[in-house]
């Protein structure tokens, strides 16, 4: 298969990758760096293996402009371990934190930390359609509360925080589907994390930023890969690493860094955003979006089509013409298109450019 040959990747997880980075990847396969073997095969305690590691933790502070004062885990388990492992690690017996139910994986966030700790929802849309995120003045923070976790965007409803709310404490926020789309601000932050499959590279690795000074607060006595502190006292190689995984992503935080970085990014995400609401918007109700305006994601735009048979016409004949991976998540259904960094605004261009033949053809 050639560059030419290559479908346009809608796909919400794993992420779409830049060809840059997968011809570079293709080269190494047989021999990284002269050591006449793959990175796969390599021991993570070799020279070439670490050089490799300690970039990518560099160059993802430099990238996310991450302060000293917080350490950067590299952790298996992707993000859906972190629901319980966050808690663990941050609350001590007895302490409590705030949790905001937005959808999916805001829901599954608190079912986890409730089997570690005594967590309450501070705002749910439960018994609406999880179409919007909350404003500062819904969300209802106890007094005690350690922490106010958060899903920055939900990948399944196509939702998003334009700007996360004011809390009289520390935020946690759960990053998955937007990291380094658009900057961090730390100084609101106890603990930042996200799967990096969704925008950074490979299924398997989960990356966590922590303010040092809350590693080993607990007083739990956890099992020694549970606890940050035992990964941050090593530089994330307590272990052996998911070592492919941080191979690929410090390659592709390398790219990001010669793109221009976060700002370079956060500017295309809403480019490719405008060009696709645009589309639904114009279409005169035959293409519907069911996301409040306020509330629309840069990287996950859900829509719907008058019927569920045209939907499924719709990703049939899109896949045909080079488009794959746009049906709406089994939960909800519909069309989702997946713009996450790596997805050139040329690839949106031609969904637009389907969209509006495939309603001319059936509308």
């Amino acid at each position: 298969m050639t560059t030419s040959t290559r479908v346009h990747n809608f796909c919400a997880g794993p992420c779409t990758l830049p060809v840059s980075v997968l011809e570079e990847v293709r080269d190494e396969l047989l021999d990284f760096d002269g050591t006449g073997m793959s990175i796969i095969e390599a021991s993570h305690r070799a020279p070439a293996y670490d050089a490799v590691h300690m970039n990518a933790l560099a160059d993802f502070r430099s990238l996310a402009s991450v302060p000293d004062e917080f350490s950067i885990l590299f952790l298996q388990g992707g993000a859906s371990l972190q629901f319980a492992q966050v808690p663990m690690n941050l609350l001590a017996d007895g302490e409590t934190a705030g949790y905001v139910n937005s959808g999916t994986w805001g829901k599954k966030a608190i079912g986890d930390a409730r089997k570690v700790a005594p967590v309450y929802e501070a705002w749910t849309d439960a018994e609406g359609a999880f179409d919007r995120m909350p404003g500062t003045d819904e969300i209802e923070v106890r007094d005690g509360s350690r922490y106010l976790h958060l899903t920055s965007n939900e990948t399944i409803g196509g939702i998003r925080f334009p700007e996360l709310p004011s809390a009289n404490v520390p935020l946690v926020t759960d990053m998955s589907s937007d990291f380094l789309s658009r900057p961090i601000d730390w100084d609101v932050h106890d603990l930042v994390y996200g799967g990096a499959q969704k925008n950074l590279g490979p299924a398997g690795l989960a990356v966590v930023i922590v303010r040092k000074d809350r590693l080993s607060s607990h007083g739990r006595n956890l099992t020694s890969y549970l606890d940050y502190a035992t990964h941050d006292s090593n530089n994330s190689m307590a272990n052996t690493p998911p070592m492919f995984a941080i191979y690929v992503m410090g390659k592709v935080l390398r790219w990001m860094h010669t793109e221009g970085g976060l700002a370079t990014f956060e500017q295309r995400a809403a480019q490719r955003a405008s060009i696709l609401y645009g589309a639904i918007d114009e279409s005169d109700g035959w293409y519907v979006c069911p996301v409040d305006e306020a509330s629309r994601s840069h990287m996950n735009i859900v829509f719907r089509l008058p019927d569920e048979d045209l939907e499924e016409r719709f990703v049939a004949e899109a896949a045909d013409a080079g488009m794959v991976n746009l049906k709406g998540h089994r939960s909800v259904g519909g069309i989702r298109a997946s713009v996450y960094n790596a997805l050139r605004v040329d690839s949106v261009r031609m969904l637009v450019d389907f969209m509006d033949g495939f309603r001319s053809a059936h509308g």
